[in-house]
């Protein structure tokens, strides 16, 4: 067993050398570590080459379906949005709403941050949000730090679901159910990071004092709806949906507590500079289980591919149409037109952000290739024994770590869970205790972002701070610590307490 674990281990030190301390760039990390696990798996565990080829192959191919596609659209439909100059608008009307820095660290880096991440996701939450916040007034470095501990919780339902919607697929777990568990899961955390925000902003606890209630219902807030419409709709709208109430919520007990709010633009403005993220809305909403006719018709449109040339090969569902990255594309084309746009300029986006993915391309193709040759070839599984073995009935205490490592080393959340997500499966297969409970808590460790070097490297390139990322990477270690001890402690607690761990 111990050999196997071993040798198992040995695509993930790599990553964990080369990422984390030679800081090879990603997509060259990851694809060596993709030549290094088919090597491992041929060699050790014995797997056939043709059977380990067809493997990674299926994983590239997942890689590039649905999730490059998902992102190409949630990129595609931000650039609109800023091409047009509606994103200079959305950003004067939160700027507008008070001059209390707390608090619009609470509406700029918490609910429009979640709201960015729920839409294009990957840095672009960060990127954004700091440079608005250094125009108000806050220092670059307490910016950057302040978007990072807020780019967290958001992430588990970014860019329209996709961290959670490919947990499910790799899993194959269903993904309305585990969104589910993991919107119950994040529900501490999602109250007490924006108390954390507020002390970062005044640098002191007593930063709190006047603003508490605000603090409490903009956590409340973003939390509540998250859950619902996680239970009634999947994964696709939680964080959208919550940051939006967030920032609402906010405004509204801004405007009792300080009296009427400026106006800087028009009704109809605002509704044409959110136009595509209000029909990303509709079309997620109407493509779901909640309209059934219309989502029986969407994924009737579907080609089954069986790459895998092995035993129990998986299921590679291509949906074209009710596809999150087809929703996407569709509202961003529409949105684009509503403001102003034409159908020559969207195309010449979609040709830059298609050239600006191509390193990301790889490493998505790279990273979840790995992980399906390592399920394959029993990898995961000699990794899970080892880790049930030594851990116990302690291991549900240390699943969101195994998920915090993941983003720690790829610095997306999507890759964490394609990474250790049938690990965390295959651990509790073997403890017998919830699947959907610990695989959740793969996803809720993930969050930790701030931990991230690649993820600091977004922050400190959007300030033009480069060569302190040491010094971020100082400040949001210790939140991170907080917010990984917390989670640890409150998912073991409330399995034992649920029985399912």
């Amino acid at each position: 067993m111990w050999i196997n674990f071993l040798w198992a281990l040995v695509p993930i030190i790599w990553l964990i050398i080369s990422l984390g301390i030679i800081g090879m760039p990603a997509s060259r990390a990851c694809t060596i570590g993709l030549i290094i696990t088919i090597a491992d798996a041929v060699l050790m565990f014995k797997q056939p080459i043709i059977n380990t080829l067809s493997g990674a192959l299926e994983g590239i191919i997942m890689g590039i379906w649905p999730i490059m596609y998902v992102i190409l659209a949630a990129l595609f439909v931000y650039q609109i949005t800023t091409d047009s100059g509606s994103m200079g608008t959305i950003e004067k009307l939160l700027s507008s709403i008070t001059t209390d820095k707390r608090i619009l660290v609470l509406i700029i880096a918490w609910g429009f941050g979640g709201f960015l991440e729920s839409i294009a996701g990957f840095g672009t939450a960060v990127a954004i949000c700091a440079g608005i916040l250094i125009s108000l007034g806050l220092e670059p470095i307490q910016a950057s730090v302040i978007c990072l501990v807020a780019n967290s919780t958001a992430t588990a339902f970014g860019a329209i679901g996709l961290p959670v919607l490919t947990l499910a697929e790799v899993t194959n777990l269903n993904d309305v159910q585990l969104g589910f568990i993991v919107t119950l899961q994040l529900v501490i955390l999602v109250i007490l990071v924006p108390f954390i925000l507020v002390i970062l902003t005044g640098k002191s606890i007593k930063a709190l004092k006047g603003i508490v209630f605000i603090t409490l219902m903009s956590g409340i807030g973003m939390a509540i709806p998250q859950v619902i419409i996680a239970k009634f709709t999947g994964a696709e709208l939680p964080a959208l949906v919550g940051s939006l109430f967030s920032i609402l919520v906010t405004v509204w007990l801004t405007k009792r507590k300080t009296g009427s709010i400026k106006e800087v633009e028009s009704v109809s403005e605002i509704l044409k500079a959110c136009s595509p993220f209000i029909l990303v809305f509709i079309f997620v909403l109407l493509a779901s289980s909640l309209c059934p006719p219309v989502n029986n018709f969407l994924t009737s449109v579907t080609t089954h591919l069986h790459v895998y040339l092995g035993k129990n090969p998986n299921d590679l569902p291509i949906n074209w149409l009710s596809s999150p990255g087809t929703l996407i594309l569709l509202a961003g084309i529409i949105g684009g037109k509503i403001q102003g746009l034409s159908l020559s300029r969207m195309f010449k986006i979609l040709l830059h952000v298609l050239k600006t993915i191509g390193m990301t391309t790889i490493t998505v193709c790279a990273i979840v290739g790995l992980a399906k040759v390592m399920v394959y070839a029993g990898m995961t599984k000699a990794l899970a024994v080892a880790l049930v073995s030594l851990l116990g009935p302690a291991y549900p205490l240390f699943a969101p770590l195994i998920g915090a490592l993941g983003t720690f080393l790829t610095g997306s959340a999507t890759s964490a869970n394609v990474l250790f997500g049938n690990l965390q499966y295959s651990a509790a297969q073997s403890l017998g205790v919830s699947k959907y409970w610990i695989v959740a808590s793969n996803m809720t460790g993930a969050t930790a972002g701030m931990l991230s070097p690649q993820n600091i490297a977004v922050a400190t390139g959007a300030i033009n701070k480069e060569g302190l990322e040491g010094k971020i990477l100082k400040e949001t270690t210790k939140w991170g610590s907080i917010y990984l001890l917390i989670t640890c402690v409150f998912l073991y607690l409330v399995g034992l307490i649920t029985k399912l761990v």
